[in-house]
């Protein structure tokens, strides 16, 4: 069963007034899609997710469920935070249980940090992806790239969402920076001491919001300020390294007070790409675009002649610190595509192989001399 922290209650506690599922993103076409599934079930949506059990606000009410066993097997996904679920009420000697996930119109997901070929569903249902990023700290644009990536082939829309900008001595030039490798991506420069950009923030988030970003980034706390109170936990950076700790435990979603819902997530240290060819198309956009006039379809931008995107580099349009961040990225995503892949990891290996081979023939030589 659940043991949440004793300051950071469940969110079906928290409620002054009573939440309708059209709080939490419940409409008609959901209505219409769930249907046919009633037959004694009513639908709900998960706002947090643990140890097989879930906290769900359902139609008739908030209700802790348990997942039943034969809805995780198979091709069935795992409910997790977001998820709009099929829930039977409880009755005289029976839990409440989740029965069934209604198709998710929107998931980010990361590989497992495992090296197995499992993936990992950290939101489901999200309408708005915000990457929090602290101004207090250097950037990192390859992390950055690499959150976008993620956020993209969720089917979200990413919006970058620049912390704590009072600790800047520049925040505009850092801005600006961050904009050139999100192309296509809102840029907001915020403050939660100060105040400053939230309206604009909170014009710009809609439906289902997803904070990401790593620890000490400021989610919590700029989370806090949007719901208008404290709900989110909170903690210090350690000045010892500027890493911060996991104040957050788990990923719920909370009302927000100008319509939509928030979804807190625990920063991310590691984050795996997961088949994320879409995303990458979309955080490299202008490589994309360059790539289209390179000699050979097949073009790795590496050193091919008739380069498109090499030409870019050379003639200063692209940055060689972008196009190598993109090969890292499309690498580790081929790597990760090949775990699940049989034929395709069969592809990766068979050059080493045919080197292994040669090796050994070569040392088995009579000419051969250690």
């Amino acid at each position: 069963m659940f043991h949440p922290h004793a300051s950071h209650p469940s969110p079906l506690s928290r409620p002054s007034r009573v939440l309708t599922l059209a709080d939490y993103g419940w409409d008609t076409e959901r209505e219409r899609s769930f249907s046919p599934s009633r037959e004694g079930l009513v639908p709900g949506r998960v706002v947090r997710a643990e140890r097989g059990l879930c906290d769900v606000v359902a139609e008739t009410g908030p209700v802790r469920a348990m997942v039943l066993r034969s809805s995780v097997t198979g091709d069935r996904p795992t409910p997790c935070t977001g998820d709009w679920v099929a829930v039977r009420p409880a009755g005289p000697a029976t839990s409440a249980t989740v029965v069934e996930v209604l198709e998710r119109r929107s998931a980010v997901v990361r590989s497992s940090s495992s090296r197995t070929s499992h993936a990992q569903v950290l939101a489901a249902n999200i309408d708005t992806v915000a990457v929090a990023v602290s101004l207090a700290d250097p950037l990192k644009l390859g992390r950055i790239e690499r959150m976008l990536a993620l956020a993209w082939e969720s089917g979200a829309t990413p919006v970058v969402v620049l912390t704590k900008a009072d600790r800047s001595t520049d925040p505009a030039s850092a801005a600006s920076e961050v904009a050139e490798a999100a192309p296509g991506v809102e840029v907001l420069v915020t403050s939660a001491t100060t105040g400053d950009g939230l309206d604009v923030l909170t014009a710009v988030l809609s439906g289902t919001v997803v904070l990401l970003g790593p620890s000490g980034a400021g989610k919590s706390t700029l989370g806090n300020r949007l719901l208008g109170e404290d709900l989110l936990a909170t903690g210090a950076v350690r000045g010892s390294d500027g890493k911060g700790r996991h104040t957050t435990a788990w990923r719920e979603l909370v009302p927000l007070p100008h319509g939509g819902v928030l979804l807190d997530t625990p920063g991310l240290r590691g984050i795996g790409l997961h088949d994320a060819d879409d995303g990458l198309e979309h955080t490299f956009a202008e490589i994309t675009e360059l790539a289209r006039d390179c000699r050979f379809a097949d073009c790795a931008h590496s050193t091919e002649p008739g380069c498109a995107v090499l030409a870019a580099v050379e003639d200063g349009r692209l940055t060689r610190r972008r196009l190598d961040s993109y090969h890292r990225l499309q690498r580790e995503n081929t790597y990760a595509a090949s775990r699940t892949d049989a034929r395709l990891r069969a592809e990766l290996e068979r050059p080493l192989k045919q080197i292994s081979r040669q090796v050994r023939a070569l040392k088995q030589s009579p000419h051969f001399k250690a």
